[in-house]
């Protein structure tokens, strides 16, 4: 038995479950706790410990650790924004154990703004260093498009600006609600602010002002099922390989669209045709079928629709629009274990209030 099996168990080398890590961590939480405490080799005797764990449990799935008061620790876990993973950080706390001298904490909640301050590369990120105002669009009257001003703004450093403003975000208004209740975020410079922006510690209250808006306005919703209509479309990519589309035009025209803003995609590669990219037919017929196992899983009347489908180039692209975003995450999780041995199967969720990414299929000639 090596080094590693000693100290940390054989037992506990895979995780499948939530009650095998917090096993797994219960029996080493005094050790862990006496690490966090004395500041002490955190990176290598905890985090490098804990990571690995994590990682087999569920891919995607980080963590901050720090004292909460002298003697407790608190453990955030995060998904760091990836909107599918959310819900299995969830479960993960909700499944934790009372432990007196631990606090466990999912998503990284929001703090008091003049609290809140993030430097990055030299920049700073708070409350007198960023501003903000609302993008309004009559054609998407119920989008949370948000600008943020940031007064020392270099385009130069463009992703150093918007990473540490999506941090920022996270830390002030909470990591859920900053995915959850703003549509679309633009980080620009002062010279560029089309009005005049606000101080940033009124955006938790203009956001929550447009979310019991939105709220208040939302009635019954109806579509019929009878009334789809799904067309075919086809287009050549740019290497010269045929894309063949089946989208409900029907749908992309519906009125509630605002109420079904999360868009679940799913990614499912196969071996096609070297030259064309397309599936042959039996693969054809399997792929028709797991489409049919999804849609059948996420249903109109549990507050979902599908959109379509598109092929090319060995991959089948599959879209629906959803309601929420957590029971469909854990339902295409469930999938992927099902056919991971024979298939490669990826899923995304983003959130599009409008369905603005069909634009290309609504816009289609045909």
């Amino acid at each position: 038995m090596g080094l590693l099996d000693y100290l940390f168990g054989k037992k506990a080398e895979t995780i499948k479950s939530y009650s095998d890590f917090w096993d797994w961590f219960v029996a080493h939480e005094s050790k862990f706790h006496a690490i966090v405490k004395s500041r002490q080799n955190i990176e290598k005797d905890f985090l490098d410990k804990l990571y690995p764990k994590l990682k087999s449990l569920k891919e995607g799935i980080y963590f901050l650790a720090g004292m909460a008061d002298e003697n407790t620790v608190e453990l955030i876990f995060t998904p760091e924004g990836v909107i599918k993973n959310i819900v299995f950080v969830e479960e993960l706390v909700a499944a934790a154990p009372s432990m007196p001298r631990w606090k466990f904490t999912a998503l990284k909640p929001g703090q008091d703004p003049d609290d809140t301050r993030i430097e990055m590369a030299g920049y700073r990120f708070d409350t007198s260093h960023l501003s903000f105002y609302a993008i309004e669009d009559p054609l998407y009257s119920d989008k949370i498009d948000i600008a943020l001003v940031h007064q020392n703004y270099n385009e130069a450093d463009k992703s150093v600006l918007i990473n540490g403003t999506y941090i920022f975000l996270d830390n002030y208004l909470g990591e859920l609600q900053t995915v959850t209740m703003i549509d679309q975020l633009t980080v620009i410079p002062t010279e560029k602010a089309e009005k005049e922006p606000m101080p940033l510690s009124k955006l938790k209250e203009y956001l929550i002002w447009r979310e019991k808006e939105f709220t208040e306005n939302n009635g019954d919703i109806h579509y019929n099922l009878e009334k789809d209509k799904f067309m075919n479309m086809e287009a050549v990519l740019p290497n010269g390989k045929p894309l063949v589309a089946v989208i409900n035009v029907h749908l992309l025209d519906w009125d509630y669209k605002v109420y079904f803003p999360w868009i679940l995609k799913v990614e499912i590669n196969y071996k096609g045709d070297t030259k064309s990219g397309m599936p042959d037919k039996q693969t054809y017929a399997f792929l028709d079928n797991l489409e049919d196992e999804i849609n059948h899983e996420l249903s109109l009347f549990e507050g979902y629709v599908s959109i379509g489908r598109q092929t090319a180039a060995n991959t089948r692209e599959i879209y629906i629009a959803c309601n929420e975003f957590r029971r469909s995450s854990k339902i295409l999780h469930e999938v992927t274990q099902k056919y991971s041995s024979t298939l490669n199967i990826k899923y995304d969720m983003y959130k599009d209030k409008y369905w603005q990414s069909f634009d290309r299929f609504r816009n289609n000639p045909n």
